[in-house]
């Protein structure tokens, strides 16, 4: 399974001061900010090389960036690494005994197909795997 890192999830509390950190102490630019409702957090993408920092702000109560904010504070969440092949990775993970937060994908972010590896499985690191649109794959980064 080859793969490469997408993107690093940061649980924000205060996106205002998120932003004017990222974005006026360092410099950077908001490249894209999209709602994902099904999992009750807005994203911002700050673009960092071929990678991104993505700042989660949540927009419901039930949304596992709120819990996760009140039970840790602001931080970092979660770990993305893009795969070609998502189903493949997911079944190479499987066959290995890996715990998996997703059995099978989900649309997340940017219209892309999403899974997550549970933290136990990968010493306390919450890891999404990624698989972009066609649309998107085809517009390499």
């Amino acid at each position: 399974m080859k793969a490469v890192l997408d993107h690093i999830g940061i649980a924000v509390d205060d996106l205002d001061a998120a932003l004017a950190f990222y974005t006026g102490a360092l410099g950077l630019e908001v490249d894209a900010t999209e709602d994902v409702p099904s999992q009750g957090v807005r994203a911002h993408f700050v673009r960092v090389g071929s990678a991104a920092l993505e700042l989660l702000e949540a927009t419901s109560e039930e949304s596992p960036i709120r819990r996760f904010v009140s039970r840790r504070g602001a931080g970092i969440h979660h770990i993305t690494l893009r795969v070609d092949d998502i189903e493949a990775a997911l079944a190479r993970l499987r066959e290995r005994g890996v715990r998996l937060v997703d059995e099978t994908p989900r649309r997340g972010a940017e219209g892309a197909l999403v899974a997550f590896v549970h933290p136990s499985s990968a010493h306390g690191v919450l890891v999404e795997l990624k698989q972009e649109r066609i649309e998107q794959t085809r517009h390499a980064r």
